[in-house]
């Protein structure tokens, strides 16, 4: 392949990684075709890429992307994976795909420039998601108002209560004065 095809397809691996910094690579060479199309299609679907590519021509395409630390887990068939809402949903979906596919191999990946292998996608898949996190630091955030709020609610209705309670003893002990 000349140098001048090898650059091309290195632009359009840039150009289809627009921008992803946290991939995974699995090896989804054993796949038949069938399993294969289902497998991309479901990706597809959670708007997750799969991008089988040459090892050297990836090294080269992710460096210019800026993706450091992939390169140990860049041998033998590679399959980038990238996109979906974040990395670990990604890793979710992978894992799962991996459970349930067993010639589909996770090799690793990279998050952040950090490289990970196998164990550090499956420890990955089992982190909360980014909406799970959002969720628990805005109820923590809500949570002191919001018992300050109970708090007042409780002692006003309480005192309601009991300027009722005097009311309405007012009001039997006048209906009894002039009966």
């Amino acid at each position: 392949m000349s140098k001048v095809i090898k650059g091309m397809i290195i632009e359009d691996i840039v150009d289809r990684l627009d921008g992803a910094t946290d991939l995974l690579v699995v090896d989804s060479s054993a796949l038949d075709a069938n399993t294969q199309n289902s497998w991309r299609r479901s990706l597809q679907e959670k708007e997750i890429s799969a991008l089988s590519v040459r090892n050297t021509l990836a090294r080269r395409a992710l460096e210019r992307v800026g993706v450091s630390g992939i390169d140990p887990v860049l041998e033998g068939p590679s399959t980038l994976v990238y996109g979906g809402q974040d990395i670990v949903a990604l890793s979710k979906e992978i894992t799962k795909w991996a459970k349930d596919i067993e010639k589909l191999h996770i090799k690793g990946g990279s998050v952040e420039g950090q490289s990970l292998d196998e164990a550090g996608v499956v420890a990955l898949s089992k982190s909360p998601s980014r909406e799970e996190i959002l969720s628990k630091i805005s109820g923590q955030i809500l949570s002191p108002g919001a018992n300050l709020s109970a708090a007042m609610l409780g002692i006003g209705g309480t005192l309601a209560g009991q300027i009722k309670q005097i009311a309405d003893k007012d009001d039997a002990e006048g209906e009894a004065e002039t009966a």
